[in-house]
């Protein structure tokens, strides 16, 4: 109806004084438009808008292209505003009595005991609490005198070790009022990581929730630096009665403590430079000891400021969920686009996040149901799984509730690839109404807009997530060292599988990439190694010059450029697409190369698939896999199948179930048009998942290669033998 709604057609033409004679010139005036109108319409959709623009830059030879809107790099959303810590004090005194930030209260804990004997916590949460913009900038300027006042020598860094919350929002920005440099480290990082992270960055002061306070005694006699500890209380209670001994040494207060240590004394603040160093964020890592990746407050503020040019119109009424760890550059970049536009923060986790999460107790909401968020961000793993919940309640209900999905579904896919006829405002009222208004509830009702990043989203989450919520997926693309934002897809671009133009705020570069067969002459479309190059660059790794010096380049014109080994194409519009990753090639024995991660990308949308690591012998001519199966899809085809089983593991290992999944995933690489040598020859179905907690995928929870090798080592031999 869009196309229409915008027509003017004389309303006299279509009411009783069109009778007669009008009726019969009016019923000839629209019966000549109509052609006219579809074809305009035709026209219009047939019409490529341009996306991404070749520019001419410094540095090695390729093909490079900026954001087509914007000539200009942006470099701050406003004058002013060139530093974490302004945009902060700006916003915040911009929007002072609006809603910042917001959490559950805590009504009660309760513990259900499992037939196994374990025992889970099933929590009674109530509604959001708010706190407006002005009184969060009094806490943050309150916890920073505190951290003064307690101790913290600011000429020293101060680490974040914590999930998601207020309290760690608050930590953060009173850090930057003075000028101290956060270290943050995700809450599930392995010991060995921890206490490299931790003595790399010669952290003094550690900021952490009360329940790390365990972990942290068990290696203090490892940490060499540490002198401060300041935790989280948790809804009041009182620090783990476990600190005592392990780090008596150390000086320990409660955060609120030191917020009104503060208050009682304030201190002035001393505020930091745009180059100056705002984070070293270790990243979970997919090989060996995490590096620290250097961001100074210039890359956060352009990244904020050139994203929030890409949703549309975010503002005081928009509410952002935020769930995913603040220590991963995803999150961390999305709540800063939050407050640079000024909307409310709502935070939650994924344990509590719908009515049925496994930590909310029974008769409770859960998060998008009370907060009914407008906004949010996810990895591509969270679509996966709202996708498999929505599909797996349709078959269950069956009958005509399945078929009006079914034929909605089509319906709207039609509006979305393009056919006029699918896009009629009245028919998607109608169907949104009857099938997707319940759906939609599944993440509050009220989502317009999403970002997707960590991870690469297939095409067919994508789409589902599109029709079924009815909101655009920004995808983004980027890394750490990019501070995350490099690419973003635009909210009107109907296509799915590529990762968009480059955000305002910086320049993608291919280049040539002739052992891989990968050249920015190729045709149709250039190819080659991405590599990024503008203001969200960030400064390198810590204390490591000489990786630095293989990825980061500055070129003649002083612009500093990352590698990301990363292979990509760009299309006529502009729009990248990710395509191959340089690390994850393996030559095989036939000299055939096959690329690992792009075989996992399309064989990890099988219902089947929960997750899948491939793994190529140079001296074989197949590749094998280990695939973590979807329990519930797996279960359903063995009940179906009246195959017997004890546990999970017993049904793994059946070669019933092994072949029912190795053709599965046949079909699909035949779909996704893979090469015979990149199906897997043969495959091990692994009954347990990979978690962050068990450190075989990162928190993004992308595989780490290296540590699923090296755990199921026997296991991959064996496939060879």
């Amino acid at each position: 109806m869009g196309d229409f709604a915008g027509s003017s057609f004389d309303s006299e033409l279509l009411t009783e004084k069109g009778s007669g004679i009008y009726g019969i010139v009016g019923a000839a005036i629209v019966a000549l438009l109509i052609p006219v109108l579809l074809s305009m319409m035709v026209a219009r959709k047939k019409k490529v808008k341009q996306r991404g623009v070749p520019v001419e830059v410094g540095g090695e030879p390729g093909y490079a292209i900026r954001n087509a809107q914007i000539p200009e790099l942006v470099e701050v959303p406003w004058k002013g505003a060139s530093t974490m810590a302004a945009l902060f004090e700006q916003s915040c005194k911009s929007h002072p009595q609006d809603r910042f930030l917001g959490k559950r209260k805590l009504l009660g804990k309760d513990f259900v005991t499992a037939s196994d004997g374990r025992k889970f916590e099933k929590l009674h949460l109530g509604d959001y609490e708010w706190q407006t913009y002005g009184e969060v900038f009094d806490r943050a300027c309150s916890f920073a005198s505190g951290l003064v006042n307690f101790g913290h020598n600011v000429d020293t860094r101060a680490a974040i070790l914590a999930e998601t919350c207020v309290e760690w929002f608050i930590a953060f920005q009173g850090c930057f009022r003075q000028s101290i440099t956060v270290v943050t480290i995700y809450s599930s990082l392995g010991e060995d990581a921890l206490i490299h992270s931790l003595n790399e960055t010669q952290v003094t002061t550690l900021i952490c929730d009360s329940k790390q306070l365990k972990k942290l005694s068990a290696v203090s006699s490892s940490l060499k630096t540490i002198k401060n500890v300041i935790y989280f209380e948790n809804d009041g209670s009182e620090k783990d009665s476990g600190v005592s001994g392990g780090i008596s040494n150390w000086t320990v207060s409660s955060f609120s403590e030191v917020e009104k240590l503060g208050k009682r004394s304030p201190v002035d603040p001393s505020l930091p430079s745009q180059n100056g160093v705002a984070v070293i964020m270790y990243t979970s890592g997919s090989t060996g000891l995490p590096k620290g990746v250097m961001i100074t407050h210039g890359n956060i503020v352009a990244t904020a400021a050139a994203i929030k040019t890409l949703i549309p119109n975010p503002g005081r009424s928009d509410v952002y969920l935020a769930y995913l760890p603040l220590a991963h550059v995803l999150e961390l970049a999305a709540e800063s686009i939050m407050l640079c536009a000024g909307c409310a923060i709502g935070y939650g986790s994924t344990l509590t996040m719908t009515d049925t999460s496994s930590k909310i107790k029974k008769g409770t909401k859960g998060d998008v149901s009370v907060l009914k968020p407008t906004l949010m961000a996810a990895v591509p793993a969270i679509f996966d799984r709202v996708r498999e919940g929505v599909v797996k309640k349709v078959e269950e209900k069956g009958g005509l509730t399945k078929n009006l999905f079914n034929i909605g579904y089509k319906r709207r896919l039609a509006a979305v690839e393009g056919s006029w006829f699918g896009a009629w405002g009245l028919e998607r009222m109608l169907w949104d109404a009857i099938v997707f208004k319940s759906v939609r509830a599944v993440l509050g009702g009220r989502i317009r807009f999403m970002i997707c990043g960590g991870a690469p989203l297939s095409a067919d989450s994508q789409r589902f997530i599109n029709i079924c919520m009815g909101a655009p997926i920004g995808q983004a693309y980027g890394l750490t060292e990019t501070c995350a934002g490099s690419t973003f897809s635009e909210w009107d671009d109907p296509s799915v599988g590529r990762v968009g133009p480059p955000v305002p705020c910086c320049y993608i570069k291919l280049v040539s990439w002739d052992e891989g067969g990968y050249k920015t002459s190729d045709k149709p479309m250039p190819r080659g190694e991405i590599v990024v190059g503008g203001f969200n660059v960030t400064a390198g790794y810590f204390n490591n010059p000489g990786k630095t010096s293989e990825v980061y380049k500055v070129d003649e014109r002083g612009m500093c450029w990352f590698y990301t080994g990363d292979i990509g194409q760009v299309y006529p519009d502009g729009c990248l697409e990710i395509i191959d990753r340089k690390k994850d090639i393996v030559k095989l024995q036939h000299g055939e190369y096959i690329s690992l991660g792009k075989v996992e990308a399309a064989l990890i949308s099988s219902d089947y698939v929960d997750n899948i690591m491939i793994h190529a012998d140079p001296f074989h001519n197949y590749c094998v896999a280990l695939v973590v199966p979807s329990h519930k899809a797996l279960e359903k085809w063995a009940h179906e199948a009246s195959i017997k089983y004890e546990d999970l593991s017993e049904l793994c290992n059946k070669a019933e179930a092994v072949n029912e999944v190795q053709q599965a995933l046949s079909k699909v690489a035949k779909a996704a048009k893979l090469d015979k040598f990149e199906i897997p020859a043969k495959i091990k179905l692994m009954p347990e998942p990979w978690t962050p907690e068990a450190g075989l995928v990162t928190a993004a929870l992308k595989i780490k290669r290296e540590q699923l090798k090296a755990k199921f080592k026997d296991d991959l031999q064996m496939l060879y033998q």
